[in-house]
């Protein structure tokens, strides 16, 4: 039983086939300064959502604010991510998705928590 404010190892995007096939075939938009990809499947796994979070070496050559930026993320993902988890267990489909950060500008966690509830709820809305 995963809690619903975790963001254990199995929630984690991990493989590189299927980080291929996501950004391959998977669908687009981006809510500034995330730009989500996001691949909706029949249901094989137990688990609702994959997440990848990404953070550019190009825009932030220091791996100190890469890192910060991508805990930020992780962070406002696993307090926000309850309702869109639920719409997916009852739709019975999985989804994989990635978070990519596209700002050149380091953001406070407010601004990117509210920008992850406007992307998680533009997610939900593509269901």
């Amino acid at each position: 039983m995963i809690h619903l404010n975790s963001f254990s190892k199995s929630e984690h995007l991990c493989g590189e086939k299927r980080i291929a096939k996501l950004f391959d075939t998977g669908e687009a938009f981006i809510v500034y300064p995330l730009r989500i990809v996001f691949l909706v499947e029949h249901k094989t796994e137990p688990i609702a959502a994959s997440v990848l979070l990404s953070v550019p070496k190009k825009r932030f050559k220091r791996a100190v604010k890469r890192n910060r930026l991508k805990r930020l993320m992780r962070e406002s993902y696993r307090l926000n991510k309850h309702e869109l988890v639920e719409k997916l267990n009852q739709s019975l489909v999985h989804m994989d998705i990635a978070f990519n950060y596209i700002s050149d500008e380091e953001m406070d966690f407010q601004a990117i928590e509210k920008k992850m509830k406007v992307a998680l709820n533009r997610l939900i809305e593509k269901l």
